[in-house]
């Protein structure tokens, strides 16, 4: 078990007090994958939860946070985003040692493959679309209609971006990469002006959704550790990423820009994009002004997500066996977004 597995005798007693119909004795083991918050699956009983929790060690403030998925989780219950039952948050550290909060099991498939191998183009087509609704449906939530008046400011969101991952990536950093620093100088220059404002994701992606056992349907959407108040097509454009990177160049967001999307049946860039479009009336006859510039951005902030696995790697409290691979990536990733950059 790893340094960050709870203590069990623990975690029941404070299960027992907080969260109902609790029924012991625990079953507690880690979930491999993800490289944030350590999670664990704990049965109990007849009952199967999630714990999430902020690692242990040294790191970087506003990183982790816990209490924010929670909070969003619980926002969206009975929502038309799927998410998992939100059941008990706690921030006192004598409990674990850390943050954590629990949450129902959610059953169904996690696909980790974006070509989707073993369906037929009819059914890869169908996922697709699904994901393409779920995320047209989050940013179509009110959120000071649901308690998230005050959950992220609406203003400045991408210069805001720019600056969080500016000092996330400084604070992690490890070595100099050119097409970063060229990004870093590039980026606060070329903002354009915010569209509107709603939920974001910040991770949206296929791993991160869970699918119904037979159907083409999303029974819950899973890690909002990154969630926040912000422009909806940052959001779209990260999530749209996948049609930027080859098949396994990028391990932290594997990608199907060398796929063959048709004999497949999944949706190139361009109409995935005017799918969204569609179905929440934003863009411009199915495309979004300023493309180029939300796909740059968004390949800067993955670049700095993986620069803080990296340097958790490298300090030894990395949430995943990945994380050195990870650690490979963070150069490859900001030298796609200057070439989008440069495209512009």
């Amino acid at each position: 078990m790893s340094a960050d597995a709870p203590d069990a005798a623990r975690l029941a007693a404070y299960m027992r007090e907080h969260v109902e119909a609790f029924d012991g004795p625990l079953a507690v083991r880690k979930v491999e994958g993800g490289q944030s918050n350590p999670t664990f699956i704990v049965d109990a009983g007849a009952r199967r939860y999630v714990l999430r929790r902020k690692p242990a060690g040294q790191i970087l403030q506003s990183a982790h946070a816990v209490d924010r998925e929670f909070r969003v989780l619980r926002a969206l219950q009975g929502s038309a985003v799927p998410v998992p039952r939100a059941r008990a948050l706690c921030e006192d550290l004598s409990v674990l040692g850390s943050a954590f909060y629990l949450m129902d099991f959610v059953e169904g498939r996690i696909l980790t493959d974006q070509t989707l191998p073993g369906m037929t183009p009819e059914q890869r087509r169908a996922h697709y679309a699904e994901m393409n609704r779920v995320m047209a449906a989050l940013h179509g939530v009110d959120h000071r209609a649901i308690g998230l008046a005050d959950y992220g400011r609406e203003e400045r969101y991408v210069e805001r971006q720019i600056e969080r991952w500016t000092k996330q990536y400084r604070g992690a950093e490890t070595r100099r990469i050119e097409a970063m620093e060229s990004l870093l100088a590039w980026l606060p220059a070329h903002v354009p002006a915010q569209a509107g404002a709603g939920i974001v994701h910040g991770d949206f992606r296929l791993d991160n959704v869970i699918f119904h056992a037979t159907e083409p349907r999303i029974v819950a959407v899973l890690d909002w550790e990154l969630s926040t108040i912000g422009d909806p097509l940052v959001d779209f454009a990260y999530h749209c990423l996948s049609w930027r990177l080859a098949l396994g160049v990028n391990r932290t967001l594997v990608g199907i820009g060398d796929a063959e999307l048709a004999a497949l049946g999944i949706p190139t860039e361009a109409e995935h994009v005017a799918a969204y479009c569609a179905r929440t009336g934003r863009g411009e006859s199915g495309q979004i002004p300023n493309w180029a510039f939300y796909l740059a951005f968004n390949m800067f902030r993955l670049a700095a997500i993986q620069q803080g696995i990296a340097r958790r790697a490298l300090e030894g409290n990395a949430a995943n066996s990945r994380a050195q691979a990870v650690a490979a990536r963070v150069e490859a990733t900001a030298t796609a977004g200057w070439e989008i950059a440069r495209g512009l």
